[in-house]
């Protein structure tokens, strides 16, 4: 009887079960956080509570200082006490966090911005804890050359929960608001039960399609107990050993910090537009972005990840400066203005992160993964101070022209990224290809 070879053609990572409900589960939690952070919060903090851009930048900070610091540690616990748990609490803590924000009584005035900080540091927690479980995660469930194009599939359901977030958050607040008159603001109170819901349905999905991985967690305990040396200590070592990436990081995040808590508000201060409207003018952008996140990623080994850099740096500089010529002159003050601008700067977003991730790995391969936790680190800290130099230019600069207080975050975008684009020049150099 002949033998015959029986090997299974392994499907594609999109129809693996697994990997699906993992996408999924992922998706929706980046709604989630998308419309309670940057389609709701926003418009909350200052229609209904009657605070400025001083605060909204306070907030977001509170919340990226919190996710950034707790990473690691959650990281290390989604290792030790499995995947599942991490992103069952994490979602659950957010859903808890979204109601307590409308209970927030609305006599209260100092403390409501503590409060408002208190809970977003709460979030910030549970985004911590959901995060580096989920990518871990996709590094277990599937092959070892398999993990670039999952970790891919996990940045396109970052894009696309963002795409979908604000046009949702914005209509969502528009049809059903008037109905929650009394139980919260008019203004917002439907996107805070949305995202409520929304987390308790990350949460229960979490609990029932992902694997507890107590046999996984039992081999990294015997792989790790000969390591030496701490987390804290090899994060110190990186950041000896590699400065001036850290510098690059740092400066040019400042930059991507600058517009995040403002953004929807700039359009509709600035442009009197609608929440659906400002939804609908992002959604075709943002899902344009998430369709080509991966196959731009992939030009970065075609043409070398430093050139790829050099260039996704340029054209982010030049959407930038596109977007921050509204600060100078009434005639470029129009949303298509904004629009073209940010053609450039989507491509360059899409071109450089996953090569200038690339570029960072192939310093050491031994220190891989302590020289990217502290670049993370470093540009974590940088986006927080954009936020909070963003959200405090967006109200103090109104004094010399309202117009120019709203393009000020923008201002300041463009310079942090123009040097982070001089500090690349000088900084990434081309590696030369072994030959094997």
């Amino acid at each position: 009887m002949p033998v015959v070879d029986i090997q299974k053609k392994v499907p594609p990572l999109l129809r693996r079960r697994n990997v699906l409900q993992l996408l999924i589960i992922t998706l929706l939690a980046e709604i989630g956080y998308g419309v309670l952070n940057i389609s709701n919060m926003p418009v909350y903090i200052e229609k209904d509570r009657g605070l400025g851009g001083s605060v909204i930048g306070l907030v977001f900070a509170a919340f990226m200082l919190s996710e950034a610091l707790f990473k690691s540690t959650m990281g290390h616990l989604a290792d030790r006490y499995g995947r599942r748990r991490m992103m069952v609490i994490g979602p659950a803590i957010t859903a808890c966090t979204a109601l307590l924000t409308l209970a927030i009584p609305p006599s209260w005035q100092y403390m409501a911005t503590f409060s408002l900080i208190f809970l977003r540091v709460l979030d910030g927690i549970g985004a911590a804890m959901l995060w580096p479980a989920a990518y871990a995660l996709i590094g277990d469930i599937v092959e070892p050359h398999e993990r670039e194009e999952g970790l891919s599939l996990l940045n396109m359901c970052f894009m696309l929960g963002v795409a979908l977030a604000l046009p949702v958050g914005g209509l969502v607040n528009v049809k059903l608001g008037p109905m929650f008159v009394e139980w919260g603001s008019i203004h917002s109170a439907a996107s805070f039960y949305l995202t409520t819901a929304v987390f308790i349905s990350v949460a229960l999905m979490a609990y029932r399609m992902v694997p507890s991985g107590r046999a996984f967690r039992d081999v990294q305990k015997q792989e790790s107990s000969g390591e030496d040396g701490t987390d804290i200590k090899k994060l110190l070592d990186a950041f000896k050993s590699i400065p001036n990436y850290m510098v690059l990081g740092f400066v040019t995040f400042i930059g991507v910090g600058f517009p995040i808590p403002i953004f929807k508000n700039f359009f509709m201060n600035q442009f009197s537009m609608t929440e659906a409207q400002f939804g609908m003018l992002v959604l075709p952008g943002a899902l344009v972005m998430a369709a080509f996140s991966v196959p731009i990623g992939k030009l970065g080994p075609r043409i070398g990840n430093t050139k790829a850099v050099h260039l996704g740096m340029a054209l982010c500089t030049l959407g930038l400066g596109a977007i921050a010529s509204g600060a100078l002159s009434k005639t470029l003050q129009s949303p298509w203005v904004v629009a073209v601008g940010a053609i450039p700067l989507g491509i360059g977003f899409l071109l450089t992160i996953p090569a200038w991730y690339a570029s960072v790995s192939a310093i050491d391969a031994g220190r891989r993964g302590a020289f990217i936790g502290a670049v993370m680190t470093s540009q974590g800290l940088g986006a927080i101070i954009g936020v909070l130099a963003g959200g405090a230019s967006y109200d103090h600069l109104q004094a010399y022209g309202a117009s120019f207080g709203h393009y000020s975050p923008f201002v300041g975008s463009f310079l942090c990224v123009g040097i982070g684009l001089f500090l690349g020049l000088k900084i990434l150099k081309e590696q030369p290809k072994s030959s094997n």
